[in-house]
């Protein structure tokens, strides 16, 4: 191994190591009630802290993972030089900062990474005037924090590298040890400090002005990075209000998908969109939503416990409101997977309902043939509508016997406002004519790959079922690919639905439903006065049926009644751009490629 490789993987080991804990866990039994807690030495001194009892197994895997990673940083570093283990490994702070060229050796592994259109955000503020903020890089896991601080360190030149630092925060660390290395930094001529993991202190939400009032205004470029999104919110909305520059990352649209990670497809997006994982190498088989085991771990490591974590370390955890009760009794995070995983079962049961009730081809399951035959064969002598019936039924039963945490209404609607301050989930509006008092909404999930693994993971189940055991292997997989196909088709409709609304933000975007029939996406211009209307098909092909409400004449007249001229009429599809009868047919895929302001 060479070197600059053998650096990189020290650096690489390094960081993992300091994110993860140290020290042990201990049990005490006290009053009867068992309690748990991490203990470590610090400063020669033994501390403790108590960790709820739903966190236990988890943390003893990462203070293994710990340990493991340790060894092998031991063995790495014996096969460097003298000289390049004492640059690598020594220093005098109190947090583990990194400066200098092991900042290379730390951005060597990005150098070739494409960079997120946010990237521009964080380098004007790196090199631009100085100004008394700082920059707040946040969003939920694996969505390219971290490498974009590493690719600033790439742009570097060796004079501006020399006055950077990156500091690894962890659980550990204080804002007063973090004051003590800012002021030893700032004596040293250091100008561009970069904190990760900011908010695992438990102190950083009530101090963090510290960092915008002291050392900001005093000239140096201060970029606070995290997971812990809430915490930063809250931050923004006290401590650094007006002080600081939000840059929030959870959000990938189909065209960084694409542009960044070099994934090509709609089908890929809705699959295993929401994450930049692994920069587009062998991105299927490791996602982060390759299966429901990986998607459940993603939401309660980076959503629930994000959540969680702000809210006990905000003042007074006034934060928690109604949801106190659930905390004490150790079930908020499983309260808040419940919330999500509900919203997932919510679209499925919809997609069910809705796309299905016409499907009944009259055929009884029990006289099925038992040959081969293609699925479209197979679907033809299935009564596709009875089967999606009880695949409804059953749904609705599994989602009253699941709830082992109880959720009032009050609980659940709190959990939603945090999931929408994460950008996680956005409501998208539904509107109806000609009862234009009636309005309900669809909530879309900002992570396509989190919502299509848990529907995917749960049409599967539920075929498992008794109810179908009359059905083959043959004939309940190509019920399932039906069933999966709709829900695609109709995850296609919300990612044009939010991704339109989010790039015309002074424009309406909603669902235009009528009594037989809908419009799939209205963009309503209130200062133009006009409207455009469009069909969202998840096909490569042309049907004429496919627009049949876009030329409806009764319905296009109720729409330019209440929303003013009708300026276009396009079917958004999977196939070549082309115009008939009048109606634009635009490829889907290049409509979110290009999509900036319609």
């Amino acid at each position: 191994m060479e070197l600059s490789e053998l650096q990189a993987k020290i650096a690489d080991l390094e960081q993992q190591i300091a994110e993860l804990p140290a020290g042990s866990v201990t049990k005490k039994t006290i009053n009867g009630n068992v309690y748990f807690y991490h203990r470590w030495t610090e400063d020669k001194k033994r501390r403790e802290k108590y960790i709820p009892a739903e966190e236990v197994d988890s943390f003893r895997k990462q203070i293994e993972r710990r340990k493991a990673l340790e060894k092998e940083l031991k063995v790495l570093q014996k096969q460097l030089p003298k000289k390049s283990v004492s640059a690598v490994s020594a220093h005098t702070f109190a947090t583990n900062i990194r400066t200098g060229e092991a900042l290379r050796t730390f951005s060597a592994s990005v150098r070739r990474y494409r960079k997120r259109e946010c990237f521009r955000q964080l380098h004007d503020y790196i090199y631009g005037e100085p100004q008394d903020k700082v920059f707040i890089l946040y969003g939920l896991r694996r969505t390219g924090k971290t490498t974009m601080v590493r690719q600033i360190f790439v742009e570097m030149s060796d004079a501006e590298l020399s006055k950077a630092a990156f500091i690894q925060i962890t659980a550990r660390d204080t804002l007063a040890d973090v004051n003590r290395d800012l002021k030893a930094l700032e004596e040293q001529g250091f100008r561009y400090v970069f904190l990760d993991e900011v908010t695992l202190m438990e102190d950083f939400i009530e101090g963090a002005a510290l960092f915008s009032d002291v050392f900001a205004a005093c000239g140096m470029k201060i970029v606070l990075s995290g997971t812990d999104s809430l915490g930063f919110l809250f931050t923004e909305d006290e401590q650094l209000y007006d002080r600081c520059i939000l840059l929030h990352t959870t959000f990938i649209p189909y065209r960084e998908f694409e542009s960044v990670l070099g994934i090509q497809g709609i089908d890929e997006y809705i699959r295993f969109g929401g994450t930049m994982s692994l920069g587009g190498v062998h991105y299927n088989e490791t996602s982060t939503f390759a299966s429901k085991k990986s998607a459940d771990e993603y939401v309660d490591t980076a959503i629930a416990r994000n959540i969680q974590h702000s809210l006990r370390c905000y003042q007074y955890e006034g934060h928690f409101r109604h949801l106190r009760d659930l905390y004490d009794r150790n079930e908020l995070t499983s309260a808040i997977n419940r919330v999500v995983e509900d919203i997932n079962h919510r679209f499925t049961l919809e997609v069910l309902t809705q796309d299905f009730k016409s499907h009944d081809l009259g055929i009884s399951a029990s006289n099925l043939r038992r040959d081969r035959e293609n699925p479209t064969d197979i679907l033809d002598r299935i009564d596709l509508a009875a089967v999606t019936e009880s695949l409804r039924q059953l749904l609705d039963i599994r989602n009253r016997t699941e709830q082992t945490v109880a959720l009032d209404d009050v609980h659940a609607a709190e959990i939603k406002e945090y999931l929408d301050l994460l950008d996680l989930t956005q409501d998208i509006d539904v509107r109806y004519l000609p009862d234009v008092s009636r309005k309900s909404s669809r909530t879309v999930i900002a992570q396509p790959g989190l919502r299509y693994a848990q529907a995917d993971a749960l049409i599967r189940s539920l075929l498992l079922d008794e109810t179908f055991s009359a059905l083959s292997l043959q004939e309940r997989t190509a019920v399932q690919e039906r069933i999966l196909s709709e829900i695609r088709g109709r995850m296609l409709e919300d990612i044009v639905l939010l991704e339109t609304k989010l790039a015309n933000p002074k424009k309406q975007v909603f669902v235009l439903q009528f009594p037989v029939g809908e419009f799939d996406m209205v963009v309503f211009d209130p200062v133009a006065g006009s409207c455009q209307i469009f069909e969202i098909k998840h096909s490569a092909e042309i049907v004429p049926q496919q627009y049949r409400h876009l030329i409806d004449e009764e319905k296009c007249a109720q729409a330019e009644h209440r929303y003013g001229p009708i300026t276009g009429k396009t079917v958004l599809y999977r196939g070549k751009n082309r115009v008939i009868e009048g109606i634009q047919y635009q490829n889907v895929e290049e409509y979110l490629r290009n999509i900036v302001k319609i």
